[in-house]
């Protein structure tokens, strides 16, 4: 199946949209919002037997499912709402006090940090920020600088595998392998990495790693999960306490209460859409386009690449040029020429984020790079 506008049906985009920020929300194919329909009508047909007898089954099915795509056990993965929810999980779960401190990045999603800053607030913890440099030079840089924030009474690090804003694939292994080395516990944010690079959580060495489905892989919202190592499971436990509690981690994290399962019941459809159209052909396209693209604006801007090939996946974050009211622009693209692209600041500089999934082409960076031209400063 070829990619493009070919495959932009597939989706339920507005048809005159230039859709380049599949990595803030994802967008969900209509085969699997067809799926998750079907889930809520078997549900409502008798609902006391679908979650009390039926449920518990196919939701183990569906964590077996993902498991199988991203190097885990099943049995080692709650099915959560998000990341965000994966973090304040872990955070919520263990016992900090005075004394310890959490090492994370500058460039940690700001829910995390604040996430982060509540914690520290209530346990009396201490948050350390290493300062990892952006544009970044290479891995180096970024192990370099995580080195030197861990100090004594470092008891955890919370690092991203791939960064929100600035779109950094971090050397997520060299990572993990560092604080091991200096004893000290690893939560992993990979809200955007699955569907995105190929993951292997049994061999990461993590202690914890959360991401979203409905990003990269194309499940519906709402349907991420924790993974979590076991010896740690014991005392890692869902936000919510509910009549699972002391039954173990999969009990706890898959009955917290009533709520709409059909997101994480779909995404089994997810993953055979995506395995359908080639997980590899998808990543290699997907990086390839967004690196064309981030090379041509940045050769229209005068700018260059924010980091090595190596350490981009399918987001390039791009060094806007001097515009007209740039904390605006994100909206003046959409409102005035239908381009959805992120605009953000992030040191003392605005960036501009692009995606690529495979119902983007060329011609939508082409159309981005003469609409933000338009709102350029004169030399």
């Amino acid at each position: 199946m070829n990619y493009g506008r070919a495959i932009r049906q597939q989706w339920l985009l507005e048809e005159d949209a230039i859709f380049l920020n599949h990595g803030s929300y994802g967008a969900t194919p209509r085969v699997v919002l067809e799926a998750q329909s079907q889930w809520r009508e078997r549900l409502e047909r008798q609902p006391v037997r679908f979650m009390a007898r039926e449920l518990p089954v196919h939701l183990r099915a569906a964590a077996a499912a993902l498991g199988d795509f991203i190097g885990a056990d099943g049995d080692d993965l709650a099915l959560i709402d998000n990341a965000t929810s994966g973090v304040n999980a872990v955070l919520r779960s263990l016992d900090l006090g005075p004394g310890d401190r959490i090492v994370t990045t500058n460039h940690t999603y700001n829910a995390v940090h604040q996430a982060l800053v509540y914690i520290c607030k209530h346990t009396g913890a201490e948050l350390v920020v290493a300062e990892v440099p952006f544009p970044c030079p290479g891995e180096d840089a970024v192990v370099a600088a995580l080195a030197a924030a861990i100090e004594p009474g470092a008891r955890l690090a919370v690092l991203d595998h791939i960064a929100s804003s600035t779109a950094l694939v971090f050397p997520i292994e060299r990572l993990v392998a560092l604080c091991r080395e200096r004893g000290i516990a690893v939560l992993v944010d990979g809200a955007h990495a699955p569907g995105m690079v190929t993951l292997d959580l049994e061999h990461l060495g993590a202690d914890w790693y959360t991401g979203n489905c409905h990003k990269w892989l194309c499940a519906p919202k709402g349907c991420g999960f924790l993974w979590t190592r076991r010896d740690r499971q014991a005392d890692t436990h869902p936000l919510t306490i509910s009549h699972g509690y002391g039954q173990g981690y999969v009990a706890e994290f898959d009955w917290t209460g009533t709520r709409d399962p059909s997101a994480w019941l779909a995404l089994s459809t997810a993953l055979d859409f995506h395995r359908e159209l080639n997980p590899d052909k998808i990543r290699t396209h997907n990086h390839e386009l967004v690196l064309w693209a981030a090379e041509k604006l940045n050769y229209a801007w005068g700018g260059t690449l924010s980091a090595p090939q190596s350490m981009l996946g399918s987001m390039v974050s791009i060094d806007l040029p001097a515009v007209r009211s740039p904390a605006t622009l994100h909206d003046d693209l959409w409102d005035h020429h239908r381009i959805e692209v992120p605009v953000f600041p992030f040191g003392d500089r605005y960036w501009l984020r692009i995606s690529a999934q495979i119902y983007n082409e060329p011609a939508e960076y082409e159309l981005l790079a003469r609409a933000v031209d338009s709102y350029r400063l004169q030399a």
